[in-house]
């Protein structure tokens, strides 16, 4: 087998690239800029591009595959070649699909926990020896790679990104992967630059739930009033299964979850959490993994890759980062962080970062969306909003779109400047972006602010 990726340095794409690799197929690519990681991590294992650039050349008769990234433009002469050349052409995800459409898909579907959601799904299966496949959008500790194909694996997990599938599959990913089994953990207007109304982005949903395989599952979070809707309209096409926040007490060290007349001492806290630890548990269940050894399993687990992950610790000063970036992701972690710590101050602060988060009439939606902390900070970069061809901002647009009761930042050095001069005595940091604050270290910060108590 010869597969060439278009595009192979993005996130998603250079992780297929390095599972199919090791799966035995010989894979090239090629791509117009490539950062690190994703550099390093092709380099070791040998399929770094040797030079920078586009390059018909590599699209030959003898390819079996094109794998065609969301980076390359539709007018990519690789991908003109290969057309030309009549060689299949797919898109990332309709190729995860074609490496398991013999096995049993489990999809993780909605707007947030995904990422959560299927970390603990692969956490508990490889505490308990269940051999899975498995592509995961967040690099998890403890793996090396977030795509794992197999011959031998009969379950495919699948983390369901609602995204654009390539330049020309203008497809959401997760309507391709056709489950046996999936999950919508809760719909809140995403991607607005691609779905424009919210009645579109729900309806994206509700496509994904008619294109579960016959007699297949779905497993919902009635607690979200549109998820319910669906999980509602398809109990008759399907078996479906709802799922609630359980019975749970917080701790000092994190949660203890109640269920079926048994206690379990788990690492995570905070409502969300719980109610996609019960997501996972289900999923879990359909695998033939039972609630008692599932909830046992997790008694490690401290989280996926940045969300609500502990940067520092100590008795005086707690620092989290988080991937949050939607109004009800910040709502649900700084909630989540309040209630964990309800005698320290708490500190939310927030990088508009994204297409939607920084275009101004998407910004009402947050409005209230991090009442639950004593002091709340959002920080934006004129630059970005720029780059991103958007119309411009200003610190009051933000502040008023949050509803006031913020401190809103234009530019990073005012904004870790004032993070230095707080008095961090009892008090939590949480830290939410999809970027980083424009060039924070948050190791360091965390350690110079601990260093600075004294």
């Amino acid at each position: 087998m010869q597969v060439h990726f278009i595009a192979i340095g993005g996130s998603a794409m250079h992780n297929l690239a390095i599972a199919l690799s090791r799966k035995g197929v010989h894979v090239t690519g090629t791509d117009d800029e490539i950062f690190e990681p994703s550099k390093s991590r092709l380099d070791k294992e040998g399929i770094l591009p040797e030079k920078i650039g586009w390059d018909e050349s590599k699209v030959h008769i003898g390819l079996d595959a094109v794998i065609l990234g969301m980076h390359a433009r539709e007018d990519n002469i690789e991908l003109l070649k290969a057309k030309e050349l009549s060689i299949p052409i797919y898109s990332y995800p309709e190729y995860l699909y074609e490496q398991s459409k013999n096995k049993t898909r489990i999809v993780i579907g909605g707007s947030h926990g995904k990422t959560t959601i299927t970390s603990m799904l692969l956490h508990a299966a490889k505490k308990l020896g269940v051999n899975v496949d498995y592509m995961v959008g967040a690099q998890l500790e403890g793996y090396d790679c977030m795509v794992k194909l197999t011959d031998d694996a009969e379950f495919m997990v699948l983390e369901g990104d609602e995204y654009l599938s390539s330049p020309i599959d203008r497809r959401p990913k997760f309507h391709l992967y056709s489950p046996n089994v999936a999950l919508i953990s809760g719909i809140a207007w995403d991607h607005i630059n691609v779905f424009p109304t919210f009645d579109n982005y729900c309806h994206q949903f509700d496509v994904f739930c008619s294109l579960i395989r016959p007699n297949g599952i779905l497993i919902y979070n009635k607690e979200d009033e549109h998820v319910n809707v669906l999980g509602e309209k398809y109990k008759n096409q399907l078996a479906t299964i709802a799922y609630e926040t359980p019975a749970y007490i917080p701790t000092k060290e994190g949660s203890l979850m109640k269920c079926h007349g048994e206690e379990y001492p788990l690492l995570i806290f905070g409502e969300h959490n719980l109610q996609n630890l019960v997501g996972a548990m289900h999923l879990a269940q359909s695998m033939g993994i039972e609630n008692d050894d599932f909830l046992r399993a997790m008694n490690d687990f401290t989280g996926a890759g940045k969300r609500l992950q502990k940067v520092v610790d100590s008795e005086r000063f707690t620092m989290f980062k988080d991937f949050a970036h939607s109004p009800s992701k910040l709502k649900a972690t700084t909630a989540a962080i309040k209630q964990q710590y309800p005698s320290r101050k708490v500190v939310a602060c927030m990088e508009l970062h994204t297409f939607s988060s920084l275009n101004k009439e998407f910004l009402p939606f947050y409005k209230d969306a991090m009442m639950a902390a004593d002091l709340a900070l959002v920080y934006f970069n004129p630059e970005v909003v720029a780059h991103k061809k958007l119309a411009p901002l200003s610190n009051e647009d933000v502040f008023n779109g949050f509803g006031g009761n913020v401190i809103v930042f234009d530019n990073s050095t005012n904004f870790t400047r004032y993070i230095y001069s707080q008095d961090w005595n009892n008090s939590v940091l949480l830290l939410m972006s999809s970027g980083n604050f424009d060039g924070i270290d948050y190791n360091i910060l965390g350690d110079e602010l601990i260093e600075k108590l004294g």
